[in-house]
């Protein structure tokens, strides 16, 4: 965006934090071929760049700090060679209205990490084709990320082998990935993202679909105001029984800081050890407005190991592979859960299932299981489990469990609810009903 008063040369850097628009000095420079968009960027004179046809067979492109990168119409497409990667952001950058498409398993958009500070980098209104890979380590020490309309319609992250490792797993990094890496806890990633998603309804993205991380518990923070979704399809391409290796269509991992996430619309996984939504670190409300839904084997609606105030699903969750359960606490806690409803279809899927201490639990429409026993995996362990409605593990607690349109189970020897904690408070309308036979062995 140019300032109708500005120089048509020459600028002061401007930030509009409103609209997170980054003007920097430098000359404006509309270009027509790869050579020119080359010429452009490699020019620490040209401060924005107007890119005014779509380009192909381009080679990867460092943009210099400062500098923009725009289409000059509504979108202008860039794509690059393939085995490149696609656009290498340095600091104070932004891109506008571009559609960057590389091979699926590159990095379309990605930053040098060789420089001390992401500065602020504002991506508005792109499509990708590739994985987005945002990180702070080597040299960055610091930065902010914004993301207003950002959809990746296809890509593979399951080659990048630097993974996080926790609770006898590891994860599979994003299609989108922003991840503060430094092991320094005085260094924090800050971000700000709205309108982000990933892969379509049967066309997922592989790996874990969104991808945000700090370094650990005692290591560099990623903080962010906001995170909201879009609807969102990933498949992490792992094989079933694997006992070491998970994704998730959202995953929020150990060191992150969230005060918001909402999915606006739904989140979908289809494969083996793949969470809907994870959260290993800590998020101040947590809000889901479209379908949750897991069709692997192992998969869980909403798994926690880190800490949520306020977790609100106002869709149904459904799980439709072995093992795979509705909700999860296994370490940390939720103060708060309110759900629509829970249906599981697979042998071992557990609708909820509590091993930690947690608040109020509320479902308005009933817990419903449809399988009987089968494997399911346990951080790390794969276990024999039988698909309760809502069961309370050793170590387990609620302070208060609300449920309307009561348990059901349909398996075979499977009964609606079990209590090896504590629960303060608990009320159930509509009964519990156990329709499977095989109660004498019970």
């Amino acid at each position: 965006m140019i300032l109708a008063n500005a120089d048509p040369v020459e600028f002061r850097l401007r930030t509009n934090r409103k609209k997170g628009i980054v003007l920097m000095s430098g000359e404006q420079r509309e270009v027509h071929s790869a050579e020119e968009l080359s010429a452009a960027v490699a020019d620490k004179k040209v401060g924005q760049i107007t890119i005014a046809a779509d380009l192909s067979e381009l080679p990867m492109l460092r943009i210099s700090p400062g500098q923009i990168l725009r289409a000059a119409g509504e979108r202008t497409a860039l794509f690059f060679a393939s085995g490149q990667d696609g656009v290498q952001l340095s600091t104070n950058n932004q891109l506008e209205n571009l559609y960057l498409h590389t091979d699926q398993d590159r990095r379309a958009l990605f930053n040098d990490t060789s420089m001390d500070h992401l500065g602020r980098f504002v991506l508005r209104n792109l499509s990708i084709n590739g994985v987005v890979q945002l990180l702070a380590r080597d040299k960055v020490r610091g930065g902010h990320v914004e993301v207003e309309e950002l959809h990746i319609e296809h890509a593979d992250a399951r080659n990048y082998e630097d993974r996080p490792k926790g609770y006898g797993v590891e994860v599979i990094p994003g299609a989108f990935t922003l991840w503060n890496q430094q092991d320094d806890p005085t260094v924090t990633i800050t971000a700000d993202i709205t309108g982000l998603s990933a892969g379509h309804d049967g066309a997922p993205v592989f790996g874990s679909g969104i991808f945000i991380s700090g370094a650990g518990e005692s290591g560099g923070r990623l903080i962010a105001r906001r995170l909201e979704t879009g609807a969102v399809y990933s498949d992490g391409g792992i094989a079933p029984g694997s006992p070491d290796r998970i994704s998730g269509g959202i995953f929020i991992v150990f060191g992150a800081f969230v005060d918001s996430v909402r999915n606006c619309r739904q989140v979908t996984t289809y494969g083996a050890n793949d969470m809907v939504l994870d959260n290993w670190g800590a998020v101040d409300r947590w809000t889901a407005e479209g379908k949750i839904t897991s069709h692997g084997a192992s998969g869980i609606g909403f798994v926690n190991f880190g800490t949520v105030n306020a977790l609100v699903v106002n869709a149904p969750i459904e799980t439709f592979g072995q093992g795979a359960r509705g909700f999860n606490v296994y370490a940390g806690t939720v103060h708060a859960a309110d759900f629509e409803r829970i249906v599981t279809h697979g042998n071992g899927a557990v609708g909820i299932q509590i091993s930690q201490p947690v608040g109020q639990i509320k479902i308005r429409r009933g817990i419903e299981t449809f399988g009987g026993t089968g494997d399911s995996l346990v951080k790390g362990v794969v276990l024999k489990l039988s698909a309760i409605a809502l069961s309370i593990k050793p170590g387990g607690a609620a302070r208060e469990v609300d449920i309307a349109g009561g348990l059901i189970t349909h398996g075979r020897g499977v009964t609606p609810m079990e209590v090896h904690g504590a629960i303060g408070r608990l009320h159930v309308a509509d009964g519990l009903t156990a329709t499977g036979e095989g109660f004498d062995t019970i």
